[in-house]
């Protein structure tokens, strides 16, 4: 009962909201929710699709992606390469912050060493770079350590910031989200984009304007953005169901259904370019809850192999998923350059006295318990994917002590710190879409090489996974620019994680959205939601 009443309290809020700042007659408000609220106003806080994209309609970056999600100028007019490690980017003249100061190489400079510096979970995105200096108020140049054609596409999400705003405010580094650090940047904001934040109230609602004087020509409509975090599914659908809000980011499976009976609202769906997996802690000696003591299970290659093989995603998609995923054996969707249709095959199911077979050649003939973390609001049916899970294992012997919670507090503890040592997980759900290049070696590079803090290779890889000749191929990938070498290199590396069973791949969510029928928008396959886009009819 309290759980309910929270969250209408926070669509009452909402409401009251949209009376408090109801501005002229042609103004458009739109409302709009999700299950977990934004993390941080800071751009470069979590590497995260909801972080970012929310921040995105503030902070914009030199280059952005368009509704195909093709490269587009955005505060670069021009980029390129002067050489095979030398990259320019010009800054677009006239643009200006919220507060009215003007865009130039020195905000530019100041964002892109802040997104690679202290607290910042962006710095996988700058393992190329070797320097990033002025070359004239408004052009960028940028060296790299070794030639990256990909450097342009891992920048397209990363917003540019006032270089006198953050040091007015003490802001000059992120606050680091794995020590629970705050600064000015995590509840403000001053960016160039469509829209300014006027007001934030972590975990109830926040509130965005327009801005008058973008520099580009809005497609939107809006005058007001309100967004509220309502984790509870059915409070979320009935709201919009009833025009509390226009517009439901994520929809559960189980209410697609009634939603498309429904002639007031219309529901968006496709495939999503994330994967959801699940990860094993393969790197510390032992496990940090699990009740194996003086070894570590899951560095055997037969356990890993025995779960993956006992569990049923097909299962998971007909019962959780109410058919919207996309079953996959690889880390990387249909769609990502890179992809290997004829390796996307899971191996057999096992019986269940063939997994525990299987186990007791490894040294567990009883089984053996071990924790498992899991978000409760990040990815569709997430808690509901991970206790299905829970039950497939229970029948090989393993019990798995299931932790789930929301997003800010399930991040930070499964999360590799930012000197990149493990975080506190031993066994964990994840998901990842390749947003920032739309290419496989970001997800080789995120997740599956050995974490390395001096390169920053492996920064997501939160169990630690390591093969050397995985790491060999996915640098030499990073900077082939040959398709057949690429490629041959980009098959060899899948095919040993594949054969590694280095993690559970479990499937491709659908991207379920749902709004108001007078509700014009645009929904990219990487689950992005620009509300450049919006329009209020």
């Amino acid at each position: 009962m309290h759980f309910n009443l929270r969250h209408s309290v926070a669509l009452t809020a909402l409401a009251c909201a949209s009376l408090a700042f109801t501005p002229a007659a042609d103004a458009k408000t739109f409302k709009w929710a999700n299950s977990g609220d934004v993390s941080s106003m800071d751009p470069y806080a979590r590497q995260e699709t909801f972080l970012l994209t929310f921040n995105s309609n503030i902070y914009e970056p030199l280059i952005r992606r368009d509704k195909d999600l093709k490269l587009e100028p955005a505060l670069a007019t021009k980029w390129g390469q002067t050489d095979p490690i030398t990259w320019f980017f010009d800054i677009r003249p006239g643009v200006k912050f919220h507060d009215g100061t003007p865009l130039t190489a020195d905000d530019v400079v100041f964002s892109l060493n802040r997104a690679n510096g202290p607290g910042s979970n962006m710095g996988s995105n700058f393992v190329s770079v070797k320097e990033i200096k002025k070359a004239g108020d408004m052009r960028v140049e940028v060296t790299t350590k070794y030639p990256d054609p990909l450097l342009a596409d891992k920048w397209a999400a990363l917003g540019m910031m006032s270089k006198a705003w953050a040091e007015k405010n003490n802001a000059v580094n992120s606050a680091d989200m794995t020590k629970n650090e705050e600064n000015f940047a995590t509840r403000n904001a001053m960016g160039t984009g469509p829209f300014m934040l006027k007001e934030r109230k972590a975990g109830e609602k926040t509130i965005l304007v327009n801005n008058p004087n973008w520099w580009d020509k809005p497609v939107h409509n809006i005058t007001e953005v309100i967004f509220t975090p309502v984790s509870n599914p059915a409070t979320r659908i009935a709201a919009l169901k009833a025009g509390d809000i226009d517009m439901t980011y994520e929809v559960p499976p189980a209410d697609t259904e009634s939603l498309k009976k429904d002639a007031n609202v219309k529901v968006l769906e496709g495939p999503e370019t994330r994967v959801v997996f699940l990860g094993f802690d393969q790197e510390r000696p032992e496990l940090l809850e699990s009740n194996v003591k003086g070894k570590n299970p899951f560095k055997d290659k037969k356990v890993r192999e025995a779960i993956h093989r006992s569990i049923d995603v097909d299962a998971i998609k007909r019962t959780v998923m109410r058919g919207q995923s996309f079953p996959t054996n690889l880390m990387v969707a249909p769609g990502i350059n890179g992809y290997m249709k004829d390796l996307d095959k899971r191996p057999a199911l096992l019986k269940p006295e063939e997994a525990k077979k299987m186990l007791a050649d490894a040294g567990y003939p009883n089984g053996f318990e071990v924790g498992m973390d899991c978000p409760n609001d990040r990815y569709v049916n997430d808690e509901k994917i991970c206790q299905a899970v829970v039950a497939m294992l229970a029948k090989i012997g393993v019990k798995v002590n299931l932790r789930a919670q929301t997003r800010n507090l399930y991040f930070a503890k499964i999360l590799r710190k930012a000197d990149l040592k493990p975080g506190d997980t031993s066994f964990y759900m994840l998901g990842w879409s390749p947003a920032q290049t739309y290419d496989v070696h970001n997800v080789f590079e995120a997740l599956i090489q050995t974490p390395n803090a001096a390169t920053k290779k492996g920064q997501f890889n939160a169990g630690g996974y390591s093969n050397p000749a995985v790491d060999k191929l996915a640098d030499s990938m990073e900077q082939e620019t040959d398709k057949a070498k690429r490629d041959a290199m980009i098959r060899e590396a899948t095919k040993l994680y594949v054969d590694d069973f280095a993690y559970v791949p479990l499937h491709q969510q659908a991207v379920v959205w749902a709004a108001r029928k007078n509700i014009d928008l645009v929904q990219p396959a990487d689950n992005s939601f620009p509300l450049r886009f919006v329009q209020v009819k």
